[in-house]
């Protein structure tokens, strides 16, 4: 006998049986008699699971199923099943951010490998299929990667793997590595580098406190841009109008502002999601200065929000309590420069 909920299916059933046994679930008898899986199972039925290999979950089981574990499963392993093009946007991500030289040969290197374990996943792919989910930034994945070469180097080989990896232009890798200009005294400017000339963050990215970032010096009369590292909008510009800058850390004004930045999160389409995700958001004191929701056929929709956070450490947090959300498929940041 196993006791189920009022009105629960054969799906219902197949899922509490086992996970595999509901995920290759293709048909189901009740009492010997062929009926279909949305079929309100009553007291004292024989049911009797039909399962293939290659059958799988459908997301309009969601419709009909009333137990929270079927509910959940068939949620874990839509997720899953979008392994492969997880991974390959995460090599989008990293492939804009490091360009294509050596791009290949870079992903089956020790480096590589050394870099994702630092990041928590055993293996390159994993790392990948964590950046297309949002899973981690890909600022945090260069980064490790850009630590890892240094340690694998010689000192005299450094700047060059810097070049290599933060850009074609000699002149953004040489601002990577060099430190910005520091003040004898203690600034009150939420940018180091710049003080008391004019800037604007910049929008094409919107670089965010914790982030590494560069100044750009503009044509019109907006000052100086400030950019994150790796944004595509300054590749092309000349040396001699970037300036090395960083964020005031010991600048108190820094932790009370906020920055805004854009993400699309993809979940299954229900009624009140986009609720939940700005209670979600309420409650970690987020907020949003935008919403807007797209649907899709297969009960899916995006989701895109304009956010209100004080640091790339508050935009994991928050990211870290959405992903936990089991109608959350992919979150991901929105940077038009990167």
């Amino acid at each position: 006998m196993i006791p189920l909920s009022r009105g629960a299916t054969p799906v219902d059933f197949a899922y509490r049986i086992h996970t595999e046994v509901g995920n290759h679930c293709t048909g189901a008898r009740v009492n010997s008699r062929i009926v279909t899986l949305d079929t309100p199972l009553a007291n004292g039925d024989i049911v009797e699971i039909i399962t293939q290999k290659n059958g799988h979950p459908s997301l309009d089981w969601l419709n009909f199923v009333v137990t929270p574990s079927a509910r959940n499963r068939i949620r874990q392993w839509y997720k899953r099943s979008h392994r492969d093009e997880n991974i390959a946007r995460g090599r989008d991500l990293l492939e804009k951010e490091l360009g294509r030289n050596g791009f290949d040969a870079l992903l089956k290197s020790d480096p590589a490998q050394l870099a994702a374990e630092r990041c928590n996943y055993p293996t390159v792919d994993d790392l990948l299929a964590g950046l297309g989910y949002g899973e981690v930034t890909v600022n945090l994945a260069v980064n490790r990667l850009r630590e890892e070469i240094i340690k694998a180097q010689k000192p005299k080989e450094v700047l060059s793997s810097e070049a290599s990896l933060g850009d074609s232009n000699q002149v953004l890798a040489d601002a990577v590595t060099s430190p910005p200009r520091h003040r004898t005294t203690p600034s009150k400017d939420p940018i180091l580098g710049i003080e008391g000339l004019v800037y604007h963050i910049a929008g094409c990215c919107s670089p965010l406190p914790g982030e590494a970032i560069l100044g750009s010096v503009s044509l019109g009369s907006r000052g100086i841009a400030i950019h994150r590292q790796g944004c595509h909008n300054i590749a092309d510009v000349p040396g001699d109008r970037l300036i090395p800058v960083s964020w005031n850390t010991g600048d108190t004004t820094i932790t009370r502002q906020t920055y805004p930045v854009e993400v699309k999160i993809e979940v299954i389409d229900r009624v009140g999601v986009l609720k939940d995700i700005l209670s979600h958001l309420s409650d970690l004191q987020i907020n949003v200065h935008k919403a807007q929701v797209k649907t899709f056929p297969g009960q899916t929709a995006e989701i895109d929000l304009g956010l209100d956070v004080r640091d790339s450490a508050h935009l994991e947090q928050t990211f870290s309590q959405l992903r936990k959300m089991t109608d959350v498929l992919n979150i991901r940041r929105l940077s038009q420069g990167l």
